[in-house]
């Protein structure tokens, strides 16, 4: 995926680990989040 372009929509955990996944190999990516903060929901 060198060179690529990824959106990630939600700044959960599940969609900053993929964020972070995805940077880590080289892409460029957008967090789209609807909250104020990244996170998700506290359980």
């Amino acid at each position: 995926m060198p060179n690529g372009r990824i959106v990630v929509i939600g700044a959960g955990p599940a969609g900053l680990e993929a964020a972070r996944t995805a940077a880590d190999l080289g892409a460029q990516v957008t967090l789209v989040e609807k909250q104020e903060t990244a996170g998700g929901m506290p359980i």
